[in-house]
């Protein structure tokens, strides 16, 4: 459905920050793209996105399609149009309207107002806490349920892909479990394709079926995310754990070597 294949961007026409990145979401499947802060993330959702140009970055080469069509060049309202969705790192949201109001926002393409009032009443179905505060100003809401809100308001409009941007940031344990408890019983109802930017990546590699490990600007290890979460480094540098299963601070991780970039 989603493939980006040997795209590299730059920023100000200066800083090459993605390298040669290839990476596919299939139809209905979740993978999940791990890497520590800078690897070049946020900005591959962007350059997916379209939102490159708000930060004076480009496309400078390769290609990226959707649904075969390539959309590298296109501006971020039509790539919204053809179904791709981003929630964007921060919980951005419209602080001054109510829940209920931001989550009209994501449809505000939908005329079918009938349409509109069923698609409300599911994201109340995956979400119930947002029931109890439709008509609460969502400035006033906790980090966890607006977290949820910009999730629900990203799938009003129905995406066929949905792009997460470290969605548990700043959340307490007990929240992340939740969110991701839902974005998985989404993907599972709705068979939409989901890519997932996480640092917590043991809860992401916990309901993806594939991943890809990013290191400044390149994708240096792939697979299935069973597989992914076997490897040893992973282990030692993404989840703090020593070869035989004991718990180590990150601190004590001096570097990531690339033992296998392939996993199959």
């Amino acid at each position: 459905m989603l493939a980006l294949n040997n795209v590299e961007v730059i920023y100000n026409k200066v800083i090459l920050v993605l390298r040669g990145v290839s990476l596919e979401v299939e139809k209905g499947g979740i993978v999940a793209l791990l890497g520590a802060n800078g690897a070049g993330k946020s900005t591959t959702l962007k350059a997916i996105s379209g939102l490159l140009g708000t930060e004076l970055g480009e496309v400078t080469r390769g290609q990226i399609s959707f649904n075969d069509v390539r959309i590298e060049k296109k501006r971020p309202e039509e790539i919204a149009n053809l179904g791709i969705r981003q929630v964007i790192e921060g919980r951005r949201l419209y602080l001054h309207l109510t829940t209920e109001e931001n989550l009209c926002m994501g449809a505000y393409l939908n005329r079918d107002r009938s349409d509109v009032k069923r698609r409300l009443s599911q994201m109340y179905d995956y979400f119930p806490s947002l029931a109890e505060l439709r008509s609460k100003v969502s400035g006033y809401l906790s980090g966890g349920e607006q977290q949820m809100l910009v999730i629900a308001r990203a799938l009003m409009a129905r995406p066929d892909i949905l792009m997460l941007d470290e969605p548990s940031l700043g959340l307490a344990p007990l929240v992340v479990k939740e969110i991701f408890k839902i974005i998985q019983r989404i993907n599972q109802e709705e068979k939409m394709g989901i890519l997932l930017v996480e640092q917590n990546a043991q809860a992401a590699l916990g309901i993806s079926s594939y991943a890809y490990v990013m290191e400044n600007g390149r994708i240096v290890l792939d697979g299935p995310a069973e597989k992914v979460s076997e490897n040893e480094d992973v282990k030692e540098f993404y989840l703090g754990l020593t070869g035989v299963g004991s718990k180590k601070s990150y601190r004590d991780v001096k570097h990531y070597k690339r033992r296998k970039r392939w996993l199959g």
